[in-house]
């Protein structure tokens, strides 16, 4: 069972095996929200996730003869990396079950770190079931990403080191998949600074926490493709969810087009590069998912493993959804200089031509008429309505 003193004990154990990563100051967000925000950046931890915590204090508390075997785990990535990582440091053979739809970055990372690595499952749960069978085959140690008291309390030492840093703290935004990182931060926070609120964040798309709050117990929920895949988890933690019930103040969800626009905003903003589960916190902030909220607030960016054709396409939705980018279908005469004089008017209302692709051939398309599709950058809501309201004056019909 989880209780402080694990969190006092892993503390001990992971000093100068793992990094104390940085808490800086969101010098735009706080103005932006009107409230003291700072980012605990474990996007900067080595292996590039806070999961390098739990993996090592569960590793390195065990005797050696448990160790003999290798250890065994299952993850989406990051649990992965911290278990190979540690394995690796700890002169211990590990096996990683990863599913089959986990980001190439993420495989290739465990990988490098020494793991076998074995693609199973179209999701963690399937993959996890894998490895723990395997585990009863081979008798390696199953190394569970969220639901074990040793894990939690590695993770947990965030909680301390926050405490240390800002013992002013009001409220921390902790992401939630199986609940070991919030369970264990919760504990290390709340057993001397009952006063924090602390609040957990979960993707819309795989709400297992929250629903088991509501519902009193653990249960199996339905899950859909998210941007937050290292959170994307069917069923809360039976060891995590008594303690998240007990200390966590509140869960809010938060939608993938607004994962998507924190993950371009702590880019542009901070020069951080931050993968989904990592900016739900910033997310659930931006879009006022947490009422009557006041006081020194610390968002934590759990990992910053996000595979690179990924950040292709969230830049692209972070722009759709901030207003910056504007796909438009234009009915055109099919003459001469027509497509010339659209482009002098989008220029004209300051917007930039990003793609422009000519189409005669659709059958919905009367004679003599063609059909442009153009993608534009802009520079925010107001500037899409100055646009669109530029070339509708001018006779143009749209089509949005």
């Amino acid at each position: 069972m989880l209780d402080y003193d694990l969190i006092l004990d892993a503390a001990t154990r992971l000093k100068k095996r793992v990094r104390r990563t940085e808490l800086i100051h969101a010098h735009h967000f706080s103005e932006r929200l009107g409230l003291p925000l700072y980012l605990k950046c474990e996007n900067l931890q080595r292996t590039g996730a806070f999961k390098i915590r739990g993996a090592m204090n569960f590793m390195a508390a065990q005797p050696r003869s448990a160790l003999a075997g290798g250890v065994i785990t299952a993850s989406a990535g990051n649990h992965a990396q911290g278990v190979a990582f540690s394995a690796d440091l700890l002169g211990v053979k590990s096996t990683v079950y990863m599913p089959e739809t986990t980001p190439p970055q993420k495989v290739f990372s465990t990988r490098d770190y020494g793991a076998e690595v074995v693609l199973e499952g179209k999701n963690f749960d399937e993959a996890c079931s894998a490895a723990l069978t395997r585990s009863k085959e081979t008798g390696a140690l199953f190394v569970h990403p969220f639901d074990d008291p040793l894990v939690m309390a590695g993770q947990g030492t965030i909680g301390l080191e926050l405490l240390e840093d800002l013992p002013d703290l009001a409220n921390v935004l902790v992401p939630i998949g199986g609940g070991g990182l919030i369970a264990g931060i919760a504990m290390a926070i709340k057993e001397t600074h009952p006063h924090v609120r602390v609040i957990g964040v979960e993707s819309a798309a795989a709400p297992s926490m929250q629903t088991a709050i509501k519902k009193g117990k653990v249960v199996t929920v339905p899950i859909r493709a998210s941007l937050a895949d290292g959170i994307a988890v069917k069923t809360a933690g039976s060891e995590t969810y008594p303690v998240v019930r007990d200390l966590v103040d509140e869960i809010v969800l938060v939608e993938e087009e607004e994962i998507a626009l924190a993950i371009v905003s702590l880019l542009e903003r901070n020069k951080l590069m931050v993968e989904g589960a990592g900016a739900v916190g910033v997310a659930a902030l931006l879009n006022r998912k947490v009422a009557k909220i006041s006081g020194k607030t610390v968002a934590l960016l759990s990992g910053g493993n996000i595979d690179v054709k990924t950040i292709a396409v969230v830049v692209e939705r972070g722009m759709l959804a901030a207003g910056r980018y504007l796909k438009l279908k234009v009915e055109l005469d099919d003459v001469p200089g027509a497509l010339a004089r659209l482009s002098t008017e989008i220029a004209e209302a300051r917007a930039n031509i990003s793609i422009i692709t000519h189409d005669r051939r659709s059958e919905s398309l009367p004679i003599g008429k063609t059909e442009v599709l153009v993608e534009l950058e802009t520079r925010g809501p107001d500037h899409i309505r100055e646009v669109i309201s530029h070339l509708e004056s001018k006779g143009y019909k749209l089509i949005q």
